[in-house]
């Protein structure tokens, strides 16, 4: 037993407990032993003057002031030159050794003389049954095990007296390994300290003793170990000292030979480490991570430091440890999956029943459905008509046209994209070898991916299969939806399509990282198809922060704002163009074709169609099925809808109707301003934005709340009440629906087959091969004048729009330049027309035919443009073609301006940006095992209380 005891507590108050708290109670314990210290230091790390009188008033022979920010390590150090006694305890304010703690310590140290120091068990500050650390063991790559942190005290350990390291907090050194190893290695930034110290004991021929029977308790708030994780600024502090301490540990004990090797990694296996985190659904472990990386690379002094002390303590070689190393076996042991029994007593989630409760009969019904309605789809190659237009035909061109750059309209236009184009660019990816036939093969499977996408969200509202098909078939029938179908709106069809996914991942976004990585991309995606719905669904999330601060104590709110966060970044070079532009209101406009197609007005009896769910003035169709008819019963079918959606805060589950009510008002809003604002431009018509979008929302919140209503509010057994109810909303959509369904039949749609290109094939034959080849198009006007669009390969598409272009309000220096050209060309007065032409590349002239039915105003211009056109020497009649009249430039034709050194490197930033936001939510929205296991945890059914979550 050691003659004399040297204890050295260190004091400095950083944690959430006052320290002088934990310090009356550890210096009372030090008082309380049953084998008294001989010498007592007190290091003081800041303080205040409570601290100071306790330090003062206590037996201590000296007290050290250090300032605030020192280390245990270096706070140690400074008592170590004055060492008195033939062992030193090290001891923190928050660690209260029990009576025999030190006698028990001590004994140990007496029955080993090969010891180089004792440790302790360290139980919990206010719960001693629970053990925080007793040894600790290595990986063979040099990553720290707990070998039993966190195990309930059952005496299982008490038999283990030999390990590779320990917790520092609580040791009894002896004085001789202390002077001969060299105290604590303060490169270690507060972890693995005790670790280390093992492994230097071990090196020099000593073990590490376990004193299981010193019982020492711990608070987790000292400057002594790793804080107790305990809040998120907490965690942040273990995950970046652990890792420092652990790049640090792989330089000091690697060879000299591999040291450069280990150092040259270090920011390559941080860059791995941020995917599997990613992977892991831990993204807070990143910023940490990359901390600990840099600080690592920036210390060569304090790794020499390091590796002489090991240095100069060796006596034996590092094969002497493998014996004490945790090996992959026991790692998979003590952290591997939970066995079945771990959750018998936790909530499970119920089955899907996505089979056995009807939701594969229903997608299949609603294929044949889509059958029936669009049958000429499935042999058209392309779809045309409303805003629809062809693909290009690679997929390398529909990416191009996704990527900042120049654009594939207008004279230079060069900007970011419309993030929309990605999604096109995404689904032609489906169909590499034709990308148009993509877009044919989404409008047959609209209707069965939309019954699909409504099943699966009316799995966060209800458990019952009946009213999940409800859900399934209200949303596929939407009229909303029927509308985009049938008028050839690409854009409304796919928002409409994303939006119950949306609710699926967005509803349980503040439960888990991969529900947030989910929703971030559906939200994304979903705002780049329908920007008019921005503010709404911005409104939702913000509303969802404030509910997780109210109620859940601002647990998920990170998560929530994840979810706002790839939108931003893909948004945000058009949002700048757009300012720079002063043209900030053409960012709600809808992308793809700017097509002025037919849609109620902003007058009361259009707004109150909007309030019916109706967004065309054709009353759902029910105007050409009874044109003579009265139809103002029609809107009166939503009223079931309606009726059980407003009867869904008066059941016991109010918060969730109330919630989905908000979001019905939200869709609702957007739809009434919507009607109302017009930002871009068919050619001289101006386009109102499209309500139909917040109808979607509108329709996703009111079928909702209604299934929430026949879930909650009526009691189990009324089981046909239920299904009648059920009954009586389906009959009445589907009665509203019935026209849209049969409009192609009734040769209603506006659907038509192709064109492959809006081009003439003559040119389209060489601008697909070519995307540099330039047509420009000059379309009469019925009201007078001539539109002038010039077009870069062999046709327009949905995804090479830009609502650069038909947003602009005011005339730019291209776009003066370019209506130039077109008076030129329209007229004879200018002579170096063409050659103007060929040199910005253009080696096409289209006359297109203007709108039906043709004004004499526009047949005036046309037969004008066409008689001056010919009279040009530079440029060779083509001829008529389907598409309007053709001429080519016979003069040498320049090549398609370049854009400047900055454009590529702006185009290289803000794809690297991009692609790693959306990559990080791509990877936290995979599921893992370990993510799968968490789910199943929580009920599948958001909010069934006002208390889910709690």
């Amino acid at each position: 037993m050691p003659a004399r005891v040297h204890a050295i507590l260190v004091v400095r108050p950083d944690g959430r407990t006052p320290a002088a708290y934990h310090l009356r109670r550890t210096l009372a314990a030090i008082d309380e032993q049953t084998r008294p210290v001989d010498v007592l230091t007190i290091v003081l790390c800041g303080g205040d003057t409570a601290l100071e009188e306790l330090a003062g008033s206590s037996s201590a022979e000296s007290v050290v002031q250090a300032p605030a920010s020192t280390g245990y390590a270096a706070a140690v150090a400074l008592v170590s030159p004055r060492l008195d006694g033939d062992a030193v305890w090290l001891l923190a304010q928050d660690t209260a050794p029990e009576r025999e703690a030190l006698a028990r310590l001590s004994g140990v140290l007496e029955v080993s003389p090969s010891a180089a120091f004792a440790a302790p068990k360290l139980v919990r500050w206010d719960d001693r049954s629970e053990i925080v650390s007793l040894g600790v063991g290595m990986t063979r790559f040099g990553r720290s095990v707990g070998l039993a942190d966190g195990e309930l005290d059952q005496g299982q350990h008490d038999g283990r007296t030999d390990v590779l390291g320990t917790d520092v907090r609580g040791i009894l050194v002896r004085a001789s390994a202390w002077s001969e190893l060299g105290g604590l290695d303060p490169a270690l930034h507060g972890a693995d300290e005790g670790l280390d110290l093992g492994v230097r004991a071990r090196l020099a021929g000593a073990r590490v003793a376990l004193a299981p029977t010193a019982i020492v308790a711990t608070a987790g708030d000292g400057v002594a170990g790793l804080p107790a994780p305990l809040t998120p600024h907490r965690r942040r502090r273990r995950a970046f000292s652990s890792r420092v301490a652990q790049l640090h540990r792989r330089l000091a004990y690697a060879p000299a030979a591999a040291v450069v090797l280990h150092w040259l990694a270090i920011l390559p296996l941080a860059a791995w480490r941020t995917v599997a985190d990613l992977v892991r659904k831990e993204p807070g472990s990143i910023l940490p991570e990359w901390g600990a990386a840099f600080v690592a690379l920036l210390r060569p002094v304090a790794v020499a430091r390091s590796r002489r002390r090991l240095a100069g303590a060796k006596r034996t070689s590092w094969a002497q440890l493998a014996p004490l190393r945790t090996s992959g076996t026991e790692l998979r042991e003590q952290f591997g999956d939970e066995s079945g029994d771990a959750f018998i007593s936790a909530p499970r989630r119920s089955e899907l029943r996505f089979f056995s409760g009807g939701g594969a009969w229903l997608v299949l019904g609603a294929l044949v459905v889509s059958i029936a309605a669009f049958p000429a789809l499935l042999a058209w190659p392309t779809l045309g008509g409303g805003a629809l237009q062809p693909l290009r035909t690679t997929v390398s061109q529909l990416w191009a046209d996704a990527a900042f750059g120049q654009r594939a309209l207008g004279l230079d236009t060069v900007g970011p994209a419309d993030p929309f184009s990605s999604v096109i660019a995404l689904i032609g990816s489906l169909s590499p070898w034709e990308p148009s036939r993509a877009i044919v093969v989404l409008w047959v499977l609209a209707l069965p991916l939309a019954a699909l996408g409504g099943w699966f969200a009316a799995t966060r509202v209800t458990e019952r299969s009946l009213l999940r098909a409800m859900v399934g078939v209200l949303w596929a029938l939407s009229p909303a939806l029927l509308a985009a179908l049938t008028q050839g709106r690409p854009s409304a069809v796919i928002a409409h399509l994303l939006l119950p996914w949306l609710f699926l991942a967005g509803s349980v976004a503040h439960r888990s990282w991969a529900g947030a990585g989910a929703a971030s991309l559906l939200f994304a995606a979903t705002v780049a198809a329908a920007p008019s719905l921005a503010p709404a669904l911005l409104v939702a999330v913000v509303g969802a922060i404030v509910v997780a601060v109210i109620v859940r104590a601002g647990r998920g709110v990170v998560r929530l704002l994840w979810v706002l966060i790839p939108a931003a970044v893909v948004f945000a070079p058009l949002v700048w163009s757009a300012v720079r532009r002063g043209e900030v209101w053409g960012l709600v406009s809808d992308p793809g074709v700017p097509w002025a197609g037919p849609q109620v007005g902003a007058d009361a009896s259009g707004r109150a169609l909007l309030a019916a769910g109706i967004p065309t003035p054709d009353v759902a169709g029910w105007t050409t099925v009874l044109p003579d008819g009265p139809i103002w019963w029609v809107p009166l079918l939503a009223a079931p809808v309606a009726l059980l959606a407003l009867a869904a805060p008066l059941t016991q589950r109010w918060a969730a109707g109330i919630a989905l009510l908000v979001v019905t008002g939200l869709g609702l809003a957007t739809a009434f301003a919507a009607v109302g604002i017009s930002v871009s431009f068919e050619q001289s018509l101006p386009v109102t934005v499209w309500p139909g979008n917040g109808l979607s929302l509108a329709w996703l919140g009111a079928i909702g709340a209604a299934a929430v209503a026949l879930d909650a509010g009526l009691a189990p057994r009324m089981t046909l009440l239920r299904g009648a109810a059920a009954a009586v909303a389906l009959a009445a959509v589907a009665v509203l629906a019935l026209p849209s369904l049969t409009a192609t039949a009734r040769g209603a749609a506006g659907l038509e087959n192709g064109p492959e290109s809006t081009l003439p094939a003559y040119v389209a034959a060489e601008g697909d091969d070519d995307a540099d080849v330039g047509t420009i198009v000059l379309t009469p006007q019925n009201s007078g004048g001539v539109a002038a669009q010039v077009v870069w390969g062999g046709s327009e598409t949905i995804g090479g729009q830009t609502t650069i272009l038909s947003t602009r309000a005011e005339p730019d220096p291209q776009a003066v330049e370019l209506s130039e050209l077109a008076a030129d060309l329209v007229t004879s007065s200018a002579e170096d027309v063409v050659a103007r032409l060929a040199a910005h590349g253009i080696a096409f002239v289209l006359v297109a035919p203007a709108a039906e039915p043709e004004s004499d105003a526009a047949r005036t211009m046309r037969l004008s443009a066409v008689t001056s056109l010919d009279q040009r020497d530079s440029l060779d009649a083509v001829g008529e073609t389907t598409k309007g009249a053709l001429w080519r430039v016979t003069t040498d034709v320049a090549d398609r301006p370049g854009v400047a050194a900055s454009v590529h490197a702006t185009a290289a930033l803000v794809f690297a940006v991009q692609a790693a936001v959306l990559a990080a939510a791509l990877l936290l929205a995979v599921p893992t095992a370990a993510s799968r296991r968490e789910a199943r945890l929580m009920p599948r059914v958001v909010g069934p209380h006002w208390q889910e979550g709690r």
